[in-house]
């Protein structure tokens, strides 16, 4: 590969996970460098012989083990590649529409839903979000969110990194969905229910559910999701915090449509 092997060793924890690009594999040889070289090397300190799984954009699992370290780029020798397994058919794609919100909260819901295995994350400037993201910001927050899917998959074992969408506000977001199943939480709903909306209805391929920031949704938004097909219904009497019912919204979805 161009550069003097260093010494091999082994160790004996438990083989590392990475998720990459297709495009960094040849010739039998998976390379690259930039932030997973830095990770690789000075954070984690691996070394040549050292076993690791890399996983590509297409869920495909790749394993070998480290081969050379250079300066600035590291390559791993492939041993064996395994396609991405058959998808659960009756587990349902999961979008969450968040609105989004204060400080760090927007990780936690970005990290959590991916270990909870949500499909995709579309977030969106709420009437009432206190944070705004100016169009010179909005690339170097996707570049963050998706940095934070793609680690947050990696270390539970994901194959597949839910991809983060920004949308300017509830109307774009609401026009740009089209799921089976598209669900608004909302404080405001009185009556009807989770289980009262799930009664009785077939198994749906695609679910969205749109939630709002710490401040609620602005009735305007309210009724721009339910012009669009979103059924606003509410999780029981308690009011949730933004980041807790995202996580309550998926467990219990997943659960009822059979991915835990």
């Amino acid at each position: 590969m161009g550069c003097d092997s260093l010494p091999e060793r082994r160790h004996s924890v438990s083989t590392r996970r990475f998720m990459i690009s297709s495009r960094s594999i040849r010739n039998g040889y998976a390379s690259f460098d930039g932030e997973l070289f830095n990770h690789i090397v000075r954070v984690l300190r691996l070394s040549p012989g050292d076993a690791v799984t890399l996983v590509d954009e297409k869920a495909n699992e790749h394993k070998g083990v480290i081969d050379q370290v250079a300066k600035e780029w590291v390559a791993v020798k492939i041993a064996m590649s395994v396609e991405a397994p058959e998808t659960n058919a009756n587990a349902a794609r999961i979008t969450i529409c968040q609105a989004i919100p204060k400080g760090e909260k927007i990780d936690l819901i970005l990290q959590k839903g991916t270990e909870l295995g949500v499909h995709d994350f579309w977030v969106f400037g709420g009437r009432r979000s206190v944070v705004r993201v100016r169009d010179d910001q909005r690339n170097n927050k996707l570049e963050r969110w998706n940095r934070i899917t793609s680690e947050a998959a990696r270390q539970c074992g994901r194959r597949t990194i839910p991809a983060v969408s920004w949308f300017p506000s509830a109307v774009e977001a609401a026009d740009a969905s089209h799921h089976d199943l598209r669900l608004l939480l909302w404080e405001g709903e009185r009556e009807k229910n989770l289980k009262s909306t799930l009664a009785g209805i077939g198994r749906p391929a695609t679910i969205a559910v749109a939630i709002g920031p710490e401040g609620g949704f602005d009735p305007l938004e309210v009724r721009h999701f339910a012009k669009h097909g979103f059924q606003p219904i509410c999780l029981g009497e308690r009011i949730l915090r933004t980041e807790t019912a995202t996580i309550a919204i998926t467990a219990i979805l997943q659960y009822m449509f059979e991915d835990i």
